[in-house]
């Protein structure tokens, strides 16, 4: 296995063989001598993981040295060493981005040792957060966020691409259960702010008389039980995203200060006088219709239009044609793999009650019912009889849009024609109406087969 590479640039052979033998003495490092600069810039393609330099060369100087090594290689960290006591050039060399400055004495060998060990420490916590970050961004891929191909939800993507692009604030609509939060974190992860927090605010979880605080942070004593200062929600997500989820229900008197801090970009804690400056992007959501809520009084324009920037609205499931079955595959063989057991099949049965299903509770409710179905299967096939759908739940469709009778009335009967395979006559028997009925409804375009 490839050890750790170490450069040590000393002009000095007899000092720079003591410290290639003393770091030698651990078989993970894998160390080279360099007599000069140039010799080490040379070998630089070799892409060791931390070079030595000795500060005062007849070639090259320890400045210039350094300076040349972090233009092609920035990422390299290099440890000084001088055989004069220099506070001066220490600091200057550390302002410069140095990782050490050592100077030579009788403790060099343990102090460079140290050193070492320290800094291939960092670099593996660094390594490690660069490999959460890029799971975390792969994770939150809009793709993966968001399962589907239908013409509704390549829409969404757009709009989350270009809210991606800019720091223009979003607020997110749908019904429950239709992604809303995880549609605010892929916008996130996939923006300039990822590197910083990401801050979920429910509205609707907090109690009133906390909200203020939860939001803006208090000072030491501001009111009983304030033992101390806290920062709020939006220092929190400073350089950041705050998601207000449910915004609402935010009552009218803080909806005024909610519209202060937005338009002043600053803040200040409930009991203090500080103004706290802030730079954090918001994002909020809701499942009602705040045009609606305007109208009626209960959430002020001003503050609507500040939070409207780029509206994205997502579609309810029972109108995202042909996403049903993917995300019911997808559901099956993520909670599967999660859970180390055999992916299931959807049987046909099973696949055309899910077609039938209305889904009030949108993705949402189909992931409970697709999660349980594998766990209740047999014999590796998810049946009718496994996809479990509460009696209430079964006559919710009818109530949960306003639609003339008509149009229900194409609806059933195209639920029908999905469950009997385009079978005209046999949905006609099962319905109790004309197949002419039917074929009309065909003939003016109301149904497709």
């Amino acid at each position: 296995m490839e050890g750790y590479r170490i450069f040590i640039v000393d002009d000095d052979p007899w000092y720079g063989e003591i410290l290639a033998y003393h770091l030698s003495l651990n078989p993970d490092y894998q160390v080279t001598r360099f007599a000069s600069g140039k010799e080490c810039l040379a070998a630089l393609s070799r892409h060791p993981h931390l070079i030595t330099i000795d500060y005062s060369m007849p070639d090259i100087n320890g400045i210039e040295l350094y300076k040349q090594i972090k233009v092609s290689y920035p990422e390299i960290p290099v440890i000084v060493i001088s055989g004069q006591h220099d506070v001066a050039t220490a600091v200057d060399l550390l302002k410069l981005g140095i990782s050490e400055y050592i100077v030579k004495d009788e403790n060099t060998k343990d102090v460079l040792w140290n050193a070492v060990i320290r800094i291939r420490e960092n670099q593996k916590l660094k390594q490690e957060v660069a490999s959460l970050r890029e799971q975390l961004g792969q994770r939150y891929d809009f793709g993966n966020v968001i399962q589907g191909s239908s013409p509704a939800i390549r829409k969404i993507f757009s709009l989350m691409e270009k809210a991606a692009r800019t720091t223009i604030n979003v607020s997110i609509t749908g019904e429950t259960g239709t992604g809303k939060e995880l549609v605010a974190k892929a916008i996130h992860y996939n923006s300039e702010r990822r590197k910083k927090a990401f801050v979920a605010v429910n509205m609707a979880a907090i109690p009133h008389e906390l909200i203020e605080s939860e939001l803006f942070g208090h000072e030491k004593g501001s009111f009983t039980g304030a033992a101390a200062r806290r920062v709020g929600k939006f220092e929190e997500a400073e350089k950041g995203t705050l998601f207000l989820d449910e915004i609402a229900e935010l009552d009218l008197s803080l909806q005024s200060k909610l519209l202060r801090v937005l338009q002043e970009r600053e803040l200040t804690r409930v009991g203090g006088n500080e103004k706290v400056k802030l730079d954090v992007r918001v994002i909020v959501a809701t499942h009602k219709n705040l045009a609606e809520e305007v109208a009626a009084g209960r959430f002020r324009e001003d503050l609507y239009y500040r939070i409207m920037g780029l509206p994205i609205e997502l579609p309810p499931l029972r109108d995202r044609d042909g996403d049903i079955l993917l995300l019911a595959k997808h559901f099956c063989e993520e909670f599967a793999r999660d859970n180390q057991l055999p992916a299931p099949s959807i049987s046909p049965a099973a696949r055309a009650k899910l077609l039938r299903y209305h889904f009030p509770g949108n993705v949402r409710e189909l992931r409970a019912m697709i999660e349980l179905a594998t766990v209740m299967c047999e014999e590796g096939e998810i049946g009718e009889n496994d996809i479990t759908i509460a009696p209430s739940r079964q006559v919710d469709f009818l109530v949960a849009d306003e639609k003339t009778l008509r149009q229900y009335t194409v609806q059933i009967i195209r639920q029908y024609l999905q469950k009997y395979d385009n079978n005209v006559l046999k949905v006609a028997e099962k319905l109790d109406i004309g197949k002419s009925t039917i074929y009309k409804m065909i003939q003016e375009k109301e149904l497709v087969l």
